[in-house]
């Protein structure tokens, strides 16, 4: 018996990789600020993995992840964390409530608002923050939104 051929289309992401300057300061705002559960608890890791339900965030430490792409000429990197790289992460919750809870806490665990939550033209409420690289998160709500049992927005 042979076994089906691979399937070659690529239809999720298992695994997001952000590339961070520091990846304890970076484990420390996601794990103790923002909740992320890790097993990692080493004193200097070269990588953290988050299990989160459904997708996985990984942290790497950036020049070496430029590396990784490519040793012989890594892509180039910006110390600016002003600067947008033109993606975005996001977090769906169930109320408005969940939103403000959030933002207030961010500014603490050291991140910045990017955009403070209010009421916009989809008909959700949402907002932005940056991490302590830069990278933007949206946390946003919507009453129409439903979940699945791993808490992921089901859209149809």
């Amino acid at each position: 018996m042979t076994s089906p051929a691979p399937d070659p289309r690529l239809n999720r992401i298992n695994l997001i990789c952000l590339g961070v300057a520091d990846v304890i300061r970076s484990r420390e705002f996601y794990r103790d600020g923002l909740g992320f559960e890790t097993p990692n608890n080493e004193a200097e890791p070269a990588v953290v993995f988050f299990n989160n339900r459904g997708t996985k965030l990984e942290l790497f430490q950036r020049e070496a992840l430029a590396a990784d792409i490519n040793a012989a000429d890594p892509p180039q990197l910006s110390d600016s964390t002003a600067a947008f790289n033109g993606i975005t992460l996001a977090y769906n919750a169930k109320s408005e409530a969940e939103v403000d809870a959030l933002f207030a806490k961010i500014e603490s665990i050291g991140g910045s608002i990017a955009k403070a939550p209010e009421r916009v033209f989809w008909g959700g409420y949402s907002g932005y923050f940056r991490d302590p690289d830069g990278y933007h998160w949206e946390v946003a709500y919507a009453d129409t939104w439903q979940f699945d049992e791993n808490d992921m927005l089901i859209i149809e």
